[in-house]
């Protein structure tokens, strides 16, 4: 069978199985064509050799997209082995190129405080204007419950649970999770619900569709100006971030976290222990007995077996 019928299976596979988004599937068709034409048509044969060639022909290539490329490879040799087209997957003996996740920016507790300050303030009272109600909820599901953008505008109103403690959250993949709200939330939602237009199917509508991502990115950042923030500094991906970042500070189980905001790996959201442990530098420098003596002093006389207050 042809490279290009293998890989046809191969997709078909990816989206019937595992729920791969459109995007997913158009960049591994891009890289397995990409592939099949330098190996001349012989990628469904390609061992190890041919492999580490090709690696080679994408060290020009920024080191997260060829990590990109061998892992289409590997899923794709991997579908070759189970489907029984092959007796091993030849990808497993590459190397995956050395790539440094960036730490994601995140907003202090301060900065948070101000930016609920401000949404609160204008949000408050029964004469309060519709935009700054939907502006607070915004707010909270952005750092309350941690959704992506593209899911918080295109939340339907069929998303709001029965009991308003969840939300249904269509994410990457097409896949669906519950998304759970706090009390300040549900309060919200309580306020902007009854101001939504009969006939609307969508929670934040705005025309004759929904909310735009556009639209979103600069109400916050709007918003921000005016509680004194640099606008620069504000995006609804840093209070994603942020709301990561503030719960594992929290104590916030990793499991629980990949689940709420729908990583389909942990490997994802392992990059907040990361942001996570320059807080625990700054804790072991100001707590710790040694931090507050002098160079060339005896350390001081502690009792480790004792507990901690």
């Amino acid at each position: 069978m042809s490279d290009a019928a293998l890989i046809d299976r191969f997709l078909e596979m990816m989206a019937a199985e595992r729920g791969a988004a459109r995007n997913t599937l158009a960049a591994y068709r891009r890289d397995l064509a990409q592939a099949t034409k330098l190996t001349k048509g012989d990628l469904a044969d390609a061992d190890a050799a041919m492999l580490r060639t090709l690696m080679a022909d994408y060290q020009s290539l920024a080191a997260s997209s060829a990590a990109r490329k061998l892992s289409a490879l590997r899923q794709f040799f991997a579908f070759l082995l189970d489907e029984g087209e092959r007796p091993d997957n030849p990808a497993l003996d590459i190397a995956r190129p050395a790539t440094q996740r960036p730490l994601p920016r995140i907003l202090t507790h301060d900065d948070v405080a101000r930016l609920f300050a401000q949404a609160g303030e204008e949000a408050e009272g029964a004469a309060a204007p519709a935009a700054a109600v939907r502006m607070l909820l915004l707010l909270e599901l952005l750092y309350g419950s941690g959704l992506r953008a593209s899911e918080l505008v295109t939340l339907p109103r069929r998303a709001i649970s029965g009991g308003r403690e969840f939300l249904i959250v269509r994410g990457k993949g097409d896949k669906e999770r519950l998304v759970p709200l706090s009390e300040r939330t549900r309060g919200a939602l309580d306020r902007w619900v009854p101001l939504l237009a009969d006939g609307s199917p969508w929670l934040f509508p705005s025309g004759k569709a929904h909310l735009s991502r556009v639209r979103l990115f600069q109400m916050l950042r709007a918003l921000a100006g005016r509680a004194g923030i640099n606008p620069a500094a504000i995006s609804p991906h840093v209070l994603r971030h942020a709301f990561a970042t503030h719960l594992l500070e929290g104590g916030a189980d990793l499991r629980a976290l990949q689940l709420m905001l729908g990583h389909a790996d942990i490997a994802t959201t392992e990059i907040y222990t990361h942001v996570d442990s320059r807080r625990l530098v700054e804790l072991v420098n100001r707590r710790h007995p040694l931090a507050h003596m002098d160079v060339g002093h005896a350390a001081p006389d502690v009792d480790l077996a004792a507990p901690s207050a």
